[in-house]
This record gives C-alpha cells, structure tokens and sequence, in this order.
C-alpha cells in the first residue's frame, strides 16, 4: 500500500516512520527549500543533500513520481519536491496525509485518495477529508476526529518549562538566514544566535537549540527560523 504524505518536516517524518515500520511504502512531497526547523528528525533534508535519515531509515530524493515509485520499491522512503502534489495523479495512492502543517488547506480534496487524513488546523473531517488528527499540546493531542476540525490555530506555541513564544527564534527582517547556533547548542538569553542580512538573532530564553534552519534559507519578518528547550 502506498502512502503519499505532503509535507516532509518533523510531524510529517514522524508519520512516515511509524507507517514505514508498518509496511507501507511512502513518498512525501516537499517545497524547493524546505523551512524545517527541527532538521535533525525530518525527512525534508532530502531535499538539500539529496539524502536524510532518521533513526534507521533513509530517504532519498526522486526527480519524479516515476523514480519515487523505484525508491519505494527499493525499501526506502522517497521525498519530492512538489509543493503542489501533482505527483498523486501519477501515484494514485491508497492514503493520502496533509501533514503540512500551513494551519489550512492548501488544496487537499476529499477525493484525492480513497482515505485522506489531514494534520493540524484547516481541515474538516468529511468535507475535504475523512479525518483529522489533533496536533495541539494537551489532552486530546494525537486524536482522531472523524466529524469537525482540530483546535484552531492560536499563534502561541506550547508551553515548555513555563515559556511559549518566546521559545521561538524568528526573523526580524526579509533576507537570508545565516545560523551562529546549532541545533544541540546551549545558549544564553540576548545571545546572538543567527543573522539576517546584518541584523543579528537573538535568543529570547536560555536553553538548548532544538530547532534551526539551515544557512542561506530566505526568509520573511516575523518567520519562525528555529526554537529553543529551556529544559536543556
């Protein structure tokens, strides 16, 4: 069975992981330069250095859905870049999952496959898909909703060690990203941890860096551009 996830970024991964291990063969679909932060445990790096691994399994980049399907045959996972997933006609998967995570609907139909799953808010269980799977921190994290929508988006991230947005680091202008910090770094609060352009980043807690993106990603005013674990 053939699963096509859009979106190749650390939740997607995850789903990709546990569905691989389950049999299932898997593409995933990902933008030209993926804005992954968590990069250590995504799949989207496939894209960058051609390939990326995560715990024991590889993905590899297919040019096109014909070599994606040889990938899979191969026993791998394959990415795509395919920000629009004309690859499905071509797959026609069984499963189809919307784990982009843009907080809406950026074009998956009900129809599209015979299940398809969307992750996160933006999707309404049986009107562009047939389920929708919570992703908000808290109690019904991870649950399946077969009628209605996940938990809107609520621009606050969650609360890790009593800290939420200021666990972010985002950019505090357009241009390209250049990381001083690495993910696994420790870091201190007002410590300069990437530049854009010549305007410096800096760390709005103490922590260790989960999360960054890579050197010469453009990116916008305001664009979440990595975070932080207080929790070191």
């Amino acid at each position: 069975m053939l699963v096509l996830i859009r979106g190749a970024g650390d939740l997607a991964s995850g789903i990709a992981l546990r569905r691989f291990r389950s049999g299932y063969q898997i593409v995933m679909t990902e933008i030209p330069d993926p804005t992954t932060v968590r990069r250590t445990v995504a799949f989207s790096g496939a894209v960058l250095e051609g390939t990326a691994s995560v715990e024991d399994v590889t993905a590899y980049q297919a040019k096109d859905a014909a070599e994606a399907r040889i990938i899979t045959e191969k026993g791998h996972v394959a990415v795509l870049v395919d920000p629009d997933c004309l690859c499905c006609e071509l797959l026609r998967p069984q499963v189809l999952v919307d784990a982009i995570l843009a907080k809406k609907n950026l074009g998956t139909k009900k129809d599209d496959a015979p299940v398809v799953i969307g992750v996160g808010p933006g999707f309404t269980a049986g009107t562009d898909c047939d389920a929708v799977v919570e992703t908000k921190r808290g109690h019904t994290l991870g649950r399946v909703l077969y009628t209605g929508s996940a938990i809107e988006n609520t621009g606050v991230p969650g609360d890790i060690g009593g800290h939420t947005i200021e666990r972010l680091i985002r950019s505090p202008r357009e241009g390209s990203f250049v990381p001083l910090a690495q993910i696994g770094d420790r870091v201190e609060k007002g410590q300069v941890v990437a530049m854009v352009r010549e305007t410096p980043v800096y760390a709005g807690l103490s922590g260790t860096v989960r999360g960054m993106l890579p050197k010469g990603i453009r990116v916008s005013a305001g664009m979440k551009c990595g975070d932080i674990d207080p929790r070191d």
